[in-house]
C-alpha cells in the first residue's frame, strides 16, 4: 500500500516539473522570436546579431540590460 503511494506520488511530482518545464521553454521561445525579428529590422548578421539578440533576450527575461562586458 505505502510502495503503491510513493510511485503515484513520483509520478505525480514528474508530471508536475515536466508541465513547468514546458511553459518555460515556451516563454523563452518567444522571446527568442521577438529577439530574432528585431535583428532582422535591423538586418544584422553574425557576431553583431548574436550580441543583439543575447542582449535583447536578457532584456525580455529579466527587465533590466545587461552589463557591457570589459575586454
Amino acid at each position: 500500500m505505502i510502495t503503491t503511494r510513493l510511485i503515484a506520488a513520483a509520478v505525480a511530482a514528474t508530471f508536475v516539473m515536466g508541465t513547468g518545464a514546458a511553459f518555460a521553454a515556451a516563454e523563452k521561445s518567444a522571446a527568442s522570436l521577438e529577439c530574432s525579428k528585431q535583428a532582422d529590422a535591423k538586418g544584422l548578421h553574425g557576431k553583431e546579431r548574436k550580441k543583439f539578440r543575447e542582449h535583447c533576450k536578457h532584456e525580455m527575461m529579466h527587465g533590466t540590460t545587461k552589463p557591457e562586458e570589459k575586454k
